[in-house]
C-alpha cells in the first residue's frame, strides 16, 4: 500500500490517533467518518493506493459546494487541531482479499507511527442475540488492551464488550493465525464448508480482519459498534461519531469554526437520504 500525498501536503507526525471505517450494513462507519471529517474541518492530505480496493471516483464529498475536486476510494485526512488522522474508504475490498488488504493497511499504519486506531463499524440488527433497547442505541466495543477484548475505560463509559468475540474459539484463532502470518495448526484449519457456519460469521466481517491485523502489529485498536438495519442510517452515524469523540475525549462543540452547531453535515449527504438532517434533534 502506497501513500500518495496531495501536492504540498504531508502526514502530521503529531497525529497519533487514526480513525477509519470497516464496511458493513448501512455504511454507518463510512457515514460517521464523513461526519467527523466535515465537522473537524479535516484537510485531505492524500490517498492510499492499493490493488485490494475496487476503483471508484466521485465529486467532492464535503463542499460546501461541489467544486469538481475528485473523491477517490481510499483517502487520508488530517485534523491537526484534534491530533488525529482519518481514513475514508468509499468502495469495497475486492472479494476474497480482505486479509491481504488488512495486512497492507496495518503495515502502513504501523510505519506511519500511529499509536491508537479506532475502527467504526455497524452490525446486523437481525443477528443481535440479546436485544436491549431500554436506553436507546447502544455502543458496543472490542479492544486489544486485554486478551479477552475488554477495556476498563470503555467499561467506565458504559459500553459493553462485543460478546461474539471469543479469542479461544477456533474461528477467531484461525483469523489470528492468518493475521500474524504464522503457520496454521491443523487443529484450527476449517473443514470444507465450515467457513459457512455461524461460528465464522463475526470473524469473517471486515472489522475482524482489521482488528486482528492491526493488533498483530502491536497497535492499540478499539472497535466501536452499533447494531442497525438497512435504511436511513444517519442517526446511527451520529451515534458512532459521538462515541468516537467520547472515547478520545473530544467535544464536538469545540470543533473549530462550526458556530452554534456541534456537527457539520457533509455535502454528499444532501443526495443520500433526501434533505439534510434536522440538526435541532442532535
Amino acid at each position: 500500500m502506497e501513500f500518495v500525498p496531495e501536492q504540498g501536503k504531508h502526514v502530521n507526525g503529531d497525529s497519533s490517533t487514526l480513525i477509519l471505517p470497516a464496511l458493513s450494513i448501512g455504511n454507518v462507519g463510512q457515514l460517521a467518518v464523513d461526519l467527523l471529517v466535515a465537522s473537524t474541518r479535516a484537510e485531505r492530505i492524500g490517498y492510499l493506493d492499493t490493488p485490494y480496493v475496487l476503483p471508484c471516483v466521485g465529486n467532492d464529498a464535503y463542499g460546501p459546494v461541489p467544486n469538481g475536486e475528485l473523491a477517490l476510494p481510499l483517502e487520508a485526512y488530517d485534523s491537526s487541531a484534534n491530533a488525529m488522522t482519518l481514513i475514508q474508504q468509499r468502495s469495497p475490498v475486492v472479494k476474497g482479499r480482505m486479509i491481504e488488504f488488512a495486512k497492507n493497511l496495518a503495515d502502513y499504519v504501523a510505519a506511519s507511527g500511529k499509536k491508537h486506531v479506532v475502527v467504526l463499524s455497524s452490525l446486523d440488527f437481525g443477528r443481535w442475540q440479546r436485544v436491549d433497547m431500554s436506553s436507546g442505541l447502544q455502543t458496543l466495543y472490542l479492544s486489544s488492551t486485554n486478551s479477552d477484548g475488554t477495556d476498563d475505560y470503555c467499561d467506565q463509559l458504559g459500553w459493553k464488550k462485543l460478546q461474539e468475540y471469543k479469542p479461544t474459539q477456533k474461528a477467531w484463532k484461525y483469523l489470528s493465525a492468518l493475521a500474524e502470518g504464522n503457520a496454521i495448526p491443523e487443529s484450527i484449519l476449517p473443514f470444507e464448508g465450515e467457513l459457512e457456519e455461524e461460528e465464522y460469521y463475526y470473524p469473517s466481517l471486515p472489522f475482524a480482519a482489521l482488528f486482528s491485523c492491526l493488533k498483530a502489529k502491536g497497535l492499540k485498536v478499539t472497535c466501536l459498534f452499533c447494531y442497525c438495519s438497512e435504511g436511513d442510517n444517519i442517526p446511527d452515524a451520529f451515534h458512532l461519531a459521538e462515541a468516537a469523540c467520547k472515547l478520545l475525549d473530544l467535544s464536538p462543540s469545540n470543533f473549530q469554526g462550526n458556530g452554534n452547531d456541534k456537527w457539520v453535515i457533509p455535502l454528499s449527504w444532501n443526495s443520500v437520504y433526501g434533505p439534510p438532517a434536522d440538526m435541532s434533534l442532535f
